[in-house]
């Protein structure tokens, strides 16, 4: 699939994204709208998946850390072809299948539940182990937000994924630099970050996380270094694309779009598709 192609999908994502939070007038619509070019990536260029056979055994496997974000998630998985669109419809709906954090569901595509931000580069890990001890050929995929970098467990189960040399493991940061109440240099500065993995033992790389062309390289290089996980930093902006007086804003993380802003963030992506 061609980079034009990869910025098509993107603008679809990020309406029918915004068309969840609108409905369901649900937060955390700013960093579901900063991941949208890592997934589209992922789902339309790199990973292996089978949507006609979602368990299917050789499937690369992506653990969604950052599960408040799984507007996300659930759109791109839909426009895949894991599940009908009109499942969106029903996104933190009574009587919906969508939770506002992803639950476990292999035939929708969906690899783990998660929410307790922190935990998702650690099932990740687990699931890499897995695979090389049963000399599989799968990657695993581990999306974060750079807020949970706060957090013990993920460089806990960075040490693991170096000491049992898991280069079948990828990291993604989504370092959007806004988290919970405010920019995350103000909350607990994660730099030199590219430095920190790197001291644990892993290959670091920094793309700008809107760029396809960048992601695309990044991610067909790994492992950056055989015997080695890689973590891929992806610069990105919280709410890009999406309402303009939330963008790198910290109301972005928590205020949907209200009808008016809704209807012309949807004009303004109806003409740039």
């Amino acid at each position: 699939m061609s980079i034009g192609q990869l910025k098509k999908i993107a603008i679809e994502i990020r309406k029918q994204i915004l068309m969840m939070s609108f409905r369901a007038q649900s937060a955390h619509t700013g960093g579901a709208l900063s991941c949208v070019e890592i997934l589209v990536a992922l789902y339309f260029r790199v990973m292996r998946v089978f949507p006609k056979d979602p368990s299917n055994d050789n499937r690369d496997r992506l653990i969604f850390s950052k599960a408040h974000d799984a507007k996300a998630l659930y759109a791109v998985l839909s426009q895949r072809g894991f599940f009908d669109r009109r499942v969106l419809d029903g996104y933190e709906m009574d009587s919906g299948l969508l939770a506002g954090h992803s639950t476990r569901n292999v035939s929708f595509g969906i690899e783990a539940s998660a929410g307790s931000l922190g935990h998702g580069l650690a099932m990740a890990a687990g699931v890499a182990l897995a695979g090389k001890q049963r000399r599989k050929q799968w990657k695993v995929y581990a999306i974060l937000s750079d807020g949970e970098c706060d957090e013990g467990s993920t460089w806990e189960a960075v040490l693991f994924a170096r000491q049992h040399k898991l280069d079948n493991l990828i990291a993604v940061v989504d370092y959007n630099k806004l988290q919970g109440f405010g920019y995350t240099k103000n909350v607990l500065d994660l730099e030199p970050f590219a430095e920190k993995w790197e001291a644990f033992g892993w290959e670091a790389r920094e793309v700008d996380g809107h760029n396809f062309t960048q992601l695309v390289d990044a991610f067909t290089s790994v492992p950056f270094t055989k015997g080695n996980p890689s973590v891929i930093i992806a610069h990105t902006i919280k709410g890009r694309g999406g309402v303009a007086k939330h963008v790198n804003q910290i109301s972005s993380q928590y205020k949907p779009p209200t009808e008016d802003e809704y209807k012309e963030v949807m004009e303004i992506l109806d003409r740039g598709s």
